[in-house]
């Protein structure tokens, strides 16, 4: 199967609409076999993804080794490939133990240490290399330089200083070298995604979650300005992290904790309107990011190898145009969101 392309930015590189996010084989959502994880990207593969991410972070390690060792032998020239900056891995000390963000705690023996310095992003993708055991990475993403990653407005800024005097101009020596063929920025707001892209010369944002079926955020200020600016946004987390799979009832997971009761029934509005159409919640979820200019390709993570299928499936699932303007009718998409009507 071959999937549409869509280029980053200015550059040269060319991104499947559909991309794999590297998150949950890192065991971000639960523990999968290193088997697994190769079935799961071949999958993908073979259904015409040509876009991967990852990043150190994810499992500390573990879903680098994973996605390199099942790429590595495929043709290099036939996929794009991006990584994250900003933490360094290190092998632990005794009695130090790794923080819990992973359900098997990533890859045994190492831990996280924040560095967005120069120094610490040519260390960092050092590293990403010899994980991957490939020679080129196309995309390095700046991860995590955001409020709710950080939790703390003084240190965000000051890691925002970091980053734009320092691990920038790394980034941006990288490109001008042609090392790597983009640069952008991973993270969860599109508010400081924006400041970003205004304060210095981005090609792409990874943006997870801002700009789906549930919730346009990134509709006002910051996709214009993509726009205006040519920089693209690949979307990360469609899905809202669950809600927007389908069959949604109390529970179920947005931003990876339970979902507050509002957004339960707008989700349940939705995905009523989506049966009345004979349309899948998660094929509506899946291509409506993608009807934005601005945005290049949709990345949701998966599981097994039934999820990459599925993800496959809804990206070429057919979704009558009434179903769009009935949303907007109901006042559950924003108006001013592009769709085919």
């Amino acid at each position: 199967m071959t999937l549409n392309r869509r280029k980053i930015g200015t550059t040269n590189l060319e991104v499947t609409e559909l991309g794999l996010g590297g998150a949950p084989m890192g065991g971000f959502r639960a523990r999968i076999s290193d088997a697994e994880a190769t079935a799961l990207i071949d999958t993908a593969y073979e259904g015409g993804v040509r876009y991967f991410d990852t990043s150190p972070f994810y499992g500390y390690g573990r879903s680098e080794l994973r996605m390199g060792a099942a790429l590595r032998e495929k043709p290099r020239e036939e996929y794009v490939l991006s990584t994250k900056v900003g933490r360094v891995m290190h092998a632990m000390g005794p009695g130090e133990k790794p923080p819990a963000d992973f359900r098997d705690h990533g890859l045994p023996g190492f831990a996280p240490k924040f560095d967005y310095t120069y120094d610490g992003v040519m260390r960092s993708l050092e590293h990403s290399h010899l994980r991957l055991g490939l020679a080129r990475i196309d995309i390095a993403l700046i991860h995590d330089v955001d409020f709710w990653t950080i939790k703390d407005r003084a240190i965000l800024d000051q890691r925002f200083k970091t980053v734009m005097d320092s691990g920038f101009r790394a980034l941006d020596e990288l490109r001008k070298a042609g090392i790597v063929g983009a640069i952008g920025v991973g993270i969860n707001e599109a508010d400081t995604s924006l400041r970003f892209i205004q304060a210095g010369d981005f090609d792409c944002m990874l943006l997870a979650g801002r700009y789906t079926l549930l919730e346009q955020g990134g509709l006002e200020a910051f996709l214009p300005e993509c726009v205006k600016r040519n920089v693209s946004v690949i979307l990360g987390g469609p899905y809202n992290s669950g809600i927007l799979t389908g069959g949604v009832k109390p529970g179920a997971t947005h931003d990876y904790v339970a979902a507050p009761a509002h957004l339960i029934e707008k989700a349940q509005k939705i995905e009523a309107i989506c049966q009345r159409h004979g349309v899948e919640l998660g094929a509506a979820a899946m291509q409506f990011p993608l009807f934005h200019p601005a945005v290049c390709s949709v990345i949701p993570g998966a599981l097994s190898v039934a999820e990459a299928q599925q993800n496959v499936a809804r990206l070429s699932a057919k979704i009558p145009v009434e179903l769009w303007s009935e949303l907007k009718r109901e006042g559950l998409l924003d108006p001013g969101a592009p769709t085919p009507n």
